[in-house]
């Protein structure tokens, strides 16, 4: 089982990729959750296990469901890896913890109160992909890195749901949220950060009351899959890694669990045996620059910084691999100051992906044709 501070280390190393750590400027240094040293006054009335909360009435709600329908089906219960939540009532207040959860709640029809930082720009914790469902609300922005929640920020909030689905969230900090108001974490079938946005969708939308769109979005966009698949049977069993650089001279490669490499697969790619082996259970493996030829694979993509390209380029062992000889190697830069596919890619939400299918696959496609 990997440690907390094995996942905060590999997250500060893949989205410094990305432009940034899990929050601002500040790089996360305790990996302990921190919810504990807060002072909370809201006291849980429920266990951690089976906590229920009433929407909060002391203020205007600033966010918007997308259907009054959604009321009939309340109470909602949803069972995760920290126990089974209920949701008396259809949310009025959404606060968004997880990193990537604010695009299927948008995706929903509904506009968050706050939302959580992840990388880039911190004016784009909302991406250019969900400004349309956006619209011109403005969720607060939560600058809290990975294991550093703030715990009064939030209250603060009066939220009546916390999705918590791409948080990383430990058990700790559920039942300390879980005393603010329900609070929807992930499930235990997958490893941290490693639900397929499928099931992401699917667990938003129960607990926004909006179940059957969460299925239409997820059957429409398979459908592309399928179609992408279709199109290019070339992708079929062909070989993928999606790598980024790591502390030490060392390279974080994507695992079978992880959204990136998920994708990839989807279209009918596949990780070699050897980096599955490596990655186990996490969402993430490590190999060291000597073992740089295991990447050697049929497409090989990079998520990056522009320095960060310059660097791995210049580097003799990687100048080697077939894939570079070939021009099998795609770059995206994930500073989040530049293109959007990087992000996106990175994003692999259900209103990211059709970003990357219309500038990814031809990219693909394009690679595999000097195989």
């Amino acid at each position: 089982m990997i440690s907390r501070l094995s996942i905060l280390l590999a997250m500060i190393a893949l989205l410094a990729a990305c432009g940034g750590t899990p929050a601002s400027q500040e790089t996360a240094t305790q990996p302990a959750a921190q919810a504990s040293a807060l002072a909370v006054t809201v006291q849980p009335s429920a266990s951690a296990a089976e906590q229920t909360s009433t929407p909060a009435t002391e203020q205007t709600s600033t966010s918007t469901t997308a259907a009054t329908g959604a009321e009939s089906v309340f109470p909602v219960n949803i069972t995760h890896k920290h126990g089974t939540t209920t949701i008396p009532a259809a949310p009025q207040r959404v606060v968004s913890l997880g990193y990537s959860d604010q695009d299927p709640i948008l995706a929903l029809g509904t506009k968050p109160v706050a939302v959580r930082y992840w990388f880039g720009d911190t004016a784009q914790a909302v991406w250019p992909w969900a400004q349309a469902a956006l619209g011109d609300a403005k969720p607060e922005i939560l600058n809290m890195p990975f294991g550093e929640l703030n715990i009064e920020t939030i209250a603060a909030l009066k939220p009546d749901l916390i999705v918590a689905v791409s948080s990383g969230i430990t058990q700790e900090e559920y039942t300390t949220l879980s005393a603010i108001a329900p609070t929807v974490a992930q499930s235990a079938d997958y490893v941290d950060f490693g639900v397929p946005w499928q099931e992401q969708t699917q667990v938003i939308g129960q607990a926004l009351g909006q179940a059957a769109q969460a299925e239409t979005l997820v059957a429409d966009m398979e459908q592309r899959f399928t179609q992408i698949r279709a199109e290019h049977p070339e992708f079929e069993g062909a070989t993928a890694a999606i790598a980024a650089p790591a502390p030490d001279g060392q390279y974080y490669f994507s695992g079978p669990e992880h959204e990136r490499q998920r994708y990839l697969s989807s279209l009918g790619f596949k990780l070699p045996d050897e980096l599955t082996t490596i990655a186990g259970d996490a969402f993430y493996g490590t190999i060291s620059g000597e073992q740089l030829s295991l990447l050697d694979t049929d497409v090989l993509i990079w998520t990056v910084s522009p320095e960060e390209r310059v660097t791995i380029e210049s580097n003799p062992i990687y100048q080697q691999l077939s894939a570079v000889k070939a021009g099998r190697v795609i770059f995206l830069d994930t500073s989040g100051n530049g293109e959007d596919l990087g992000p996106a890619l990175v994003y692999s939400s259900v209103l990211s992906l059709p970003l990357v299918h219309d500038e990814l696959v031809p990219q693909l496609a394009a690679a595999m044709e000097k195989r």
